[in-house]
């Protein structure tokens, strides 16, 4: 009987132990939540610091709660890759430049026709308008993929450089070997002016210029500095045929386990980091060019008449791709375009 009545109040002490440590203990919900974010740029970059800057803040807003781990330099994938792995939801978020997408949709790189604006005032008018349609449609077509569009950045006005001679007018493009991104509007662009697009994941463009396989690319200050491409070239042309910018986006998988919250938190973080990238970007980039050109690489800039002479090679390629993007589509850019004055 003793021992009876002694095993029933160690039972009755243990299970308020239990309860006592349940109370205390933090809930499973309350464990941080573990992301992991891609992006193809070099590390210490403009938008790799966007991004860690993005991760630290995100963890610092939500009190430890969302860690999210950078994964800089195509450590996990090339753009396309990290974008299907964001579609599938193996993948929580990326700093990726929908340009390089058109693989997963056409309509990915319709920023990407040649010639939609020829400086920093007016990309800023068009490509970060959230009322424009560029904007809307790469929202539209990335949420068909199950991403969730956070905001964007800039990656660069793109220019055009290669291991064989100066490029001054379209015609100096004829038979050179190009790496191109799978975009159709850079790739005709280039077809239109005689050269050889060679399209290519962007992690195998270096060690092809080394070895020849292409003889060219059409990255501009930024990423030709920070991947050292420049190193693999003698010449460069500031062309500015497609100003181009990324975007940072979230697996919808992700984005339905996250709370308004932490939705709040990643979407004003996203919004914030961008901002600063684009001033930080454009800071540097003049800095970039004076690092190519003291490495050797011969640099040009395009003459007004050398400039006219691109735009008409890239006015039929708005209209041959029409088929591509849609005729309201590209209707509705050339209206905006015109409200700027050009």
């Amino acid at each position: 009987m003793f021992n009876h009545l002694k095993k029933t109040r160690l039972a009755g002490l243990l299970g308020s132990v239990a309860v006592l440590m349940a109370l205390h203990a933090t809930p499973a919900s309350a464990a941080a939540m573990k992301l992991r974010l891609g992006h193809v740029f070099a590390i210490n970059s403009p938008v790799d610091q966007a991004s860690q800057d993005f991760a630290r803040l995100v963890k610092e807003r939500t009190n430890g709660d969302v860690e999210i781990t950078v994964f800089p330099n195509s450590q996990i994938g090339g753009d396309e890759s990290l974008a299907r792995d964001l579609s599938r939801g193996s993948l929580d978020l990326a700093f990726i430049n929908p340009g390089s997408l058109s693989g997963l949709d056409p309509l990915m790189d319709i920023h990407y026709l040649p010639y939609i604006v020829t400086s920093f005032d007016e990309a800023d008018k068009i490509f970060y308008n959230p009322e424009g349609i560029l904007q809307k449609t790469l929202r539209e077509t990335m949420s068909k993929h199950r991403m969730q569009t956070l905001g964007f950045f800039e990656l660069e006005f793109r220019a055009v450089t290669n291991s064989k001679h100066a490029v001054e007018k379209p015609a100096d493009l004829q038979g050179l070997k190009l790496r191109v991104p799978g975009s159709a509007g850079i790739r005709e662009f280039f077809i239109a002016a005689g050269a050889q697009a060679v399209a290519m994941p962007f992690p195998e463009l270096f060690t092809a210029l080394q070895q020849g396989t292409v003889d060219g690319q059409d990255n501009g200050a930024s990423i030709t500095h920070n991947s050292r491409l420049f190193e693999a070239q003698k010449f460069m042309t500031e062309t500015n045929h497609v100003y181009a910018m990324g975007a940072i986006a979230a697996s919808q998988r992700l984005w339905g386990r996250l709370s308004d919250e932490q939705k709040k938190i990643l979407q004003e973080t996203a919004d914030e980091v961008a901002a600063k990238e684009i001033e930080v970007n454009r800071a540097a980039n003049a800095q970039y060019m004076q690092n190519i050109a003291a490495g050797g690489v011969q640099v040009t800039t395009l003459t007004p008449e050398a400039l006219a002479e691109f735009r008409k090679v890239a006015d039929k390629v708005w209209t041959n791709l029409e088929s591509v993007y849609g005729k309201e589509r590209v209707d509705a850019l050339r209206q905006e375009v015109q409200a700027l004055g050009k």
